[in-house]
């Protein structure tokens, strides 16, 4: 019963998987962009509010891509849930890093905290589609 369940779910091409991985980027982006805004509002350190924020945002990424961009090889069980650990602890430090590097290096603009947050989820949301899909969530052969 669980070979023919598994050979039900349809395979999703890198096209598909690319589109599905921004437009739930897109929703998780929104989720930890408003849970920063949040935290700054009530004042928490804007370190602090990033790494929340990037908690937040990357616990939905992880359960929505895992369901719907690549459903094709979600079979991994704990080995794919510690790989995910594993590599969104990286991108943490990356993320985290950049905007706090960007923050140093802006100029005091009104602009610099939305576009520290730009480059710093660009940067990690380039890492995480490579490395979910080759690694994490690769399609088994």
């Amino acid at each position: 019963m669980v070979a023919t369940a598994e050979a039900e779910v349809p395979k999703i091409g890198l096209v598909g998987q690319l589109v599905r991985f921004v437009l739930i980027g897109g929703f998780c982006a929104l989720v930890d962009f408003g849970v920063y805004q949040s935290l700054l509002a009530l004042d928490l350190w804007v370190h602090l509010a990033k790494a929340v924020s990037f908690v937040a945002g990357t616990t939905t990424a992880y359960f929505l891509n895992r369901r719907y961009t690549f459903a094709a090889s979600h079979t991994g069980g704990a080995a794919q849930l510690g790989g995910f650990a594993l590599l969104y602890t990286v991108t943490f430090f990356v993320n985290v890093g950049t905007n706090a590097l960007l923050l140093t290096l802006l100029p005091a603009s009104g602009w610099e905290i939305p576009l520290a947050w730009v480059v710093a989820q660009g940067t990690a949301t380039t890492i995480n589609f490579i490395m979910l899909r080759t690694v994490v969530f690769r399609a088994e052969k």
